[in-house]
C-alpha cells in the first residue's frame, strides 16, 4: 500500500507552490488506500527526496493483549516490541491501557 506524507503546511487558498510546501517539516507519514481515480487534485509533480526513500517505521498493537506490540517497516523488517519502545505517548493508546493495581 502506498504511503502519503503530509507537511506542517495550511493555506486558506489554493497553492501549487511545492517549494513552499515541501520547504515545511512533515507532521507524519501512514499509508492511505487511494480508492478514487481522483479523490485529491493533483498540483504538479516532484522530484523525490532522499529521505522518502528512506524505509517507513510503523508499530501494530493487539487491542486484546496491549503488551503484544511489533514493529515493521516498509521493506518486511519485523520484531516484537514492548509498549515502551513506542516511543512518545498517544493519548488514545493511553486509553485503551488495562488498568493494573
Amino acid at each position: 500500500m502506498p504511503h502519503d506524507a503530509y507537511y506542517d503546511y495550511r493555506t486558506n487558498t489554493p497553492d501549487s507552490d511545492l517549494e513552499q510546501i515541501a520547504s515545511k517539516p512533515i507532521l507524519f507519514k501512514m499509508a492511505v488506500r487511494h480508492t478514487e481515480k481522483r479523490a485529491w487534485e493533483l498540483i504538479g509533480w516532484r522530484a523525490l527526496e532522499e529521505h522518502f526513500s528512506q524505509p517507513i517505521v510503523q508499530f501494530m498493537q493487539d487491542r486484546a493483549n496491549f503488551r503484544d506490540c511489533t514493529i515493521f517497516d516498509t521493506v518486511g523488517n519485523e520484531r516484537s516490541a514492548e509498549p515502551q519502545d513506542m516511543g512518545r505517548s498517544n493519548a488514545s493508546v493511553e486509553r485503551l491501557k488495562v488498568r493494573l493495581k
